[in-house]
């Protein structure tokens, strides 16, 4: 287990207070703080500890190679998120009290019972419900996309802000098979106007497999993903900047839409 020097335990606080205070930190004063994955995911456990909640669920980042690429990364990354920062379709918002939020589009999977590391994809399917999802990553940092380092990321616990979520379905009765689930189309809309349009595909080839490899990481941390909570898998399409105004997906597959208002 990674104990955090004086620094890095400074770096979790600073993360905390950013986040209840709203004024975001500067990279330039942590830089070289934190130069591994699992002290990244220390300083992200002290975090969360200072919230002082239950983990409600988490996200997957970085599950395409173009993502990869823009942070240097090899592989994927979570974030543990808390219950309040899951929102169901359709929920309304105030763009005053993010802070630099951006807009994914994504499949939101929550457990129906504990999962484990030595599950299969069937085994995935049958074990959880599925929804469209709009996410709206944020960071406790100024000027954090894409230009934040990737172990910053991890400790700001992947960039988490919002996940608002649509209908849920028993995913293996929604979908036939599991290459089904790489097939999932989405429109972005603002207002009447589409921004972009991407395809569940994009997600590590499928949704499922950062499911999977969240579960996986999660056991190699002596974690569990445990019944009830609920995992925003990874983003179709790159970020717009979140705006004023009504937002909207559109999901093929019989999962309809999510909105969110943006005051």
């Amino acid at each position: 287990m990674t104990v955090l020097n004086e620094q890095q335990a400074k770096f979790a606080q600073a993360l905390f207070d950013a986040s209840t205070s709203g004024r975001p930190l500067r990279e330039a004063d942590w830089n070289g703080t934190v130069t591994d994955d699992d002290t990244a995911y220390a300083v992200q456990n002290r975090v969360m500890e200072l919230k002082g909640v239950p983990v409600g669920g988490y996200k997957v980042s970085l599950t395409s190679k173009k993502t990869q690429q823009m942070f240097d990364a090899n592989s994927p990354l979570y974030g543990q998120q808390v219950d309040s920062h899951f929102l169901p379709s359709p929920a309304t918002v105030k763009l005053a009290d993010q802070m630099e939020p951006l807009v994914e589009v994504e499949l939101a999977f929550r457990a129906k019972e504990d999962l484990q590391p030595s599950d299969s994809l069937e085994d995935l399917m049958r074990k959880t419900t599925v929804a469209g999802a709009l996410e709206v990553p944020d960071s406790r940092f100024a000027d954090w996309f894409p230009d934040l380092s990737k172990y910053n990321v991890m400790a700001d616990c992947a960039v988490g802000g919002l996940v608002v979520y649509g209908e849920e379905h028993p995913t293996d009765q929604l979908f036939k098979n599991i290459d089904e689930l790489a097939m999932v189309n989405a429109q972005l809309y603002l207002g009447d106007r589409k921004l972009d349009e991407g395809v569940s595909k994009e997600v590590l080839d499928n949704p499922l497999n950062s499911l999977q490899w969240l579960v996986k990481k999660l056991a190699s941390q002596g974690k569990v993903f445990r019944q009830g909570q609920l995992v925003s898998s990874g983003t179709f399409v790159l970020p717009p900047k979140l705006v004023q105004g009504h937002w909207l997906v559109r999901f093929d597959h019989d999962l309809g839409s999510v909105e969110l208002t943006v005051q």
